[in-house]
C-alpha cells in the first residue's frame, strides 16, 4: 500500500458515505502508458493498446449487469473507457471534470514511485481538498438513476472505500477491473470484484 493511504483512510472515515442506493458498480480506467512507466498523469493522457483491451473485456463482463447511470471522469482515460462500456448497454456517459484523479500540480510529468498521498504538491491539491472534491463528485454520481457505474480513478477508489469503510487491497486495484459495491443488511459496505479483466495494478490513477 501506498505512503500516506492509511491518513487518506482516516481522513474518509470522519465523512462517511451514506448512498440511498444497495448497489453500484466502480471500474477505473484501462492501462495508459505512464500507469507503466510509473509516471504522474494528466488529464489527456490516452489508453494504451492494452488498455483499450482492458476496456473492452471489462465492457464484456459488465454487459450483463443491470446497468442504469454511467458517471466518469473527464480524464481522456476514463472517457474512453466509459464510452467503451456504455456502448453494450445503450447509455450516454455523463463525464464530470470533479470526478478526475487528484491534481498533483508541479509533479506531473515526473516519476510516481514512492508517491506519498499526504504530500502537498505546489500548484496541485492537498489531500484533504482532494478527499471533499471526491466525496461530493461520487455523492452527485451516485444519486443519478440506479444502478450506477462509476467509472474514474484509482485514487478514486482509494477515496470511495475510505468513505464506504470497506477495506481495501490491491487485488482490487487493477485497471479495468470490473467491482460490484453492496451494501449488506446491517448497512455494512463490501466489494466484490467481477471476471478480471484488468492486470495487476500498474503505476497511479
Amino acid at each position: 500500500m501506498q505512503p500516506g493511504v492509511d491518513e487518506l483512510t482516516r481522513l474518509g472515515a470522519q465523512q462517511p458515505l451514506t448512498p440511498a442506493c444497495d448497489h453500484f458498480y466502480f471500474l477505473r480506467h484501462g492501462q495508459t502508458p505512464r500507469n507503466v512507466t510509473r509516471i504522474f498523469q494528466s488529464p489527456d493522457e490516452p489508453l494504451s493498446p492494452l488498455g483499450l483491451e482492458q476496456a473492452a473485456r471489462a465492457a464484456e463482463v459488465l454487459a450483463g449487469e443491470p446497468i442504469r447511470s454511467i458517471v466518469c471522469s473527464d480524464a481522456r482515460r476514463a472517457f474512453d473507457t466509459a464510452h467503451t462500456v456504455a456502448a453494450k448497454h445503450g447509455i450516454a456517459p455523463v463525464a464530470h471534470e470533479v470526478l478526475r484523479e487528484r491534481n498533483f500540480g508541479a509533479l506531473i510529468g515526473t516519476s510516481s514511485l514512492g508517491l506519498d498521498w499526504t504530500c502537498e504538491p505546489e500548484g496541485g491539491e492537498t489531500l484533504v481538498q482532494f478527499i471533499a472534491r471526491k466525496r461530493a463528485a461520487i455523492e452527485h454520481a451516485l444519486s443519478h438513476p440506479a444502478p450506477v457505474l462509476l467509472v474514474a480513478h484509482g485514487g478514486t477508489l482509494y477515496v470511495l472505500a475510505a468513505l464506504l469503510g470497506v477495506p481495501l487491497d490491491m487485488s482490487v486495484m487493477g485497471n479495468a477491473q470490473p467491482l460490484r459495491f453492496v451494501r449488506d443488511q446491517d448497512g455494512a459496505w463490501r466489494i466484490e470484484p467481477l471476471a478480471a479483466a484488468g492486470d495487476a495494478p500498474a503505476g497511479l490513477s
